[in-house]
């Protein structure tokens, strides 16, 4: 199997064992991931499973097959980061993005022109 999809694979299985549905109902862990049981599921075990089904479907995707599939971070998945680990969209300028710099720099001098005219505008 290729590495992309390893790591949130053993983070669903290992969310699998420890759920109730298997843990406490012993059922099978195949089976918890289909309809009926599904439902039953704690939510961090179904965002891995939607997850890990968006990762098996990037593999194949055709619009992906020179870019390949985005790296999975688990912990920004979990703890609600989202957007494959950065903080705001748009292009990016040394690890940050361009256009928050931007925008600050413009308020930054537009603080500096209001100060220096006295805030007489």
């Amino acid at each position: 199997m290729p590495s992309s999809c390893k790591d949130i694979r053993a983070a669903l299985a290992e969310c699998l064992a420890n759920s109730d549905c298997v843990f406490v109902h012993r059922n099978k862990a195949a089976d918890c991931l289909r309809y009926p049981l599904s439902e039953t599921l704690p939510t961090r075990c179904q965002q891995l499973k939607k997850g890990y089904g968006d990762c098996k479907r990037g593999m194949v995707d055709m619009r992906k097959r020179f870019r390949g599939n985005y790296p999975i971070t688990l912990s920004a998945e979990l703890e609600g980061g989202g957007r494959h680990g950065h903080e705001s969209g748009g292009q990016l300028y040394a690890g940050k993005s361009y256009y928050a710099q931007e925008s600050s720099n413009a308020a930054e001098d537009a603080k500096a022109e209001k100060d220096e005219d006295g805030g007489k505008r």
